[in-house]
This record gives C-alpha cells, sequence and structure tokens, in this order.
C-alpha cells in the first residue's frame, strides 16, 4: 500500500518537474510596445506629429517595410513620384482626401495595395488605438502636405473603452485555439495554409516536415533569429512582439498545432 502511494507520488511530483522545466524554457522576448496616447480636445497638431513620428519609427514597426521602399512604398521620400507621403496621398483614390486615404490604409490596408507590392500590411488597428493610428496619419501628412488631423478625428472614432496599456489595440484574447489565434494575428496575411492566406512568408503547410517544435517556437518568438531560405526580402516583416502578446498556453497551442501540419 505504502510502496502504491509512494510511486503515485513520485509520478506527480516528477510531472511537475517537467512541465516546470518546460515552462521556464520558454524564451521571453521583451519587445519594444506601442506606449498608449491619451490626448485632451486641447491637442495641438505638433503633439499629434511628434507622437506619429515616434510610432513610425519605433514600436510602430512602420521602417520595416516603408524604410527602404523595397517591400513597401518609401513614404518619408519621393519614391520617384510626386514627393514624400504627404505630398501625394490626395492624388492616389478619387474621392478620397489625403486624411481618409491614410487612415484607411492603416485600418483597412488591402483596400489599396500600391502597384508593384504585395499585400503584407497587417490592420494597424489590430495593435494600436485610434489615438494612436491618427497621430501617425498626421505625422505622414507633415511629409510635405498639411495636416488636417484634430481632435475631431480621436473623438469620431474613440472606442468605448480604453484600449489595454500593454499594446493599444485589441490584442488576442484568451482563447487558446490555434486556429482562431491565427486570425487573431493575422499570420495568413503573410502565410499560407491550405487554400487561406499569403505567399509572403513561408507556407504553414508541412511547417512540422521542415522544423522541429522548438525551431518553430523559436520562428514565432525571435523571427530575426533565422531567415528562411528564400525569403531574405521579407526579412523584418513578421513582429517581433508575440512574446508578450501571447501567454504560455496560447504558444505551445500554435506551436503544437504547427508541428502538426505535415
Amino acid at each position: 500500500m505504502w510502496g502504491t502511494n509512494l510511486k503515485i507520488l513520485g509520478v506527480v511530483l516528477g510531472t511537475i518537474a517537467v512541465y516546470t522545466l518546460l515552462a521556464n524554457a520558454i524564451p521571453q522576448v521583451e519587445s519594444e510596445v506601442p506606449e498608449e496616447l491619451s490626448f485632451t480636445g486641447d491637442v495641438s497638431v505638433e503633439q499629434l506629429i511628434d507622437a506619429g513620428e515616434e510610432l513610425y519609427d519605433g514600436a510602430g514597426g512602420c521602417t520595416a517595410c516603408h524604410g527602404l521602399g523595397t517591400r513597401a512604398p518609401n513614404l518619408l521620400t519621393g519614391d520617384g513620384s510626386a514627393g514624400p507621403i504627404g505630398a501625394r496621398c490626395a492624388d492616389r483614390v478619387a474621392g478620397e482626401d489625403c486624411k481618409t486615404y491614410l487612415h484607411r490604409s492603416m485600418i483597412e490596408p488591402h483596400a489599396h495595395v500600391v502597384a508593384g507590392f504585395q499585400p503584407i500590411m497587417p490592420d494597424m488597428s489590430r495593435t494600436l488605438s485610434d489615438a494612436q493610428i491618427w497621430s501617425m496619419v498626421a505625422f505622414l501628412q507633415s511629409q510635405g502636405g498639411e495636416v488636417t488631423v484634430s481632435a475631431a478625428d480621436l473623438q469620431a472614432t474613440a472606442q468605448p473603452e480604453a484600449a489595454p496599456a500593454t499594446g493599444g489595440g485589441s490584442g488576442p484574447s484568451a482563447t487558446t485555439d490555434p486556429q482562431a489565434l491565427l486570425a487573431e494575428l493575422q499570420c495568413m496575411a503573410c502565410h499560407r495554409l491550405g487554400a487561406e492566406g499569403q505567399e509572403v512568408g513561408p507556407p504553414f503547410d508541412g511547417i512540422g516536415t521542415r522544423l522541429s517544435p522548438d525551431e518553430i517556437r523559436t520562428a514565432i518568438l525571435d523571427p530575426a533569429a533565422t531567415i528562411s531560405p528564400g525569403y531574405e526580402q521579407f526579412a523584418g516583416v513578421m513582429p517581433p512582439n508575440f512574446g508578450s502578446r501571447l501567454t504560455a498556453a496560447q504558444l505551445e497551442a500554435l506551436v503544437g498545432f504547427l508541428a502538426a501540419q505535415r
């Protein structure tokens, strides 16, 4: 009797130890998180521009694609056209002024894809708050054009509840359903799984035969660590902040699901 109880206790303790080691082995990647903005009705154009510039150059991750003009149009230079984005945005789509065009490009990025580029830009409303998006619109308008963003724009699109302090937009929910997480994280904007998705990054089909679970986990947490052959031109497109956006349970659910794709 005592021998059986001791065996059961040993199994329980061993199981706890294994899962504890696994949890501690998951690398925690720190990433820059967009600071939430709080503007009053007296917000100035200069405040909006400064906040937008900080996001554009930093946590917004815009320069990874728009900085070189190879993955996406260069917004701060002439880009072979009529000057920086603020000078040319009003002529991009008939019937849309510059402010409307820029704002829609961030929340509906596939609505207006510039010829010669792939639809790789994610919906920025998933990671940025309304105030952050409008501040970036103001910054981009200031690049060669007139800033028309005002406090009225922020108030008109303000959410009923404040965005989470950790990100600003609507990040992943508490779900551990891997397919729901793929949708919430907009993974299919760059990866293909079956008939869904885009071929910007490596396909998820057969990924379990190409990468081990540890390699898949590293690719999610630190996408710049290893670039898949043939996708070098898209290095830097994948957000590096999934280590702070996903719980350990969500991460392992994704790793397990992808590892099973053979």
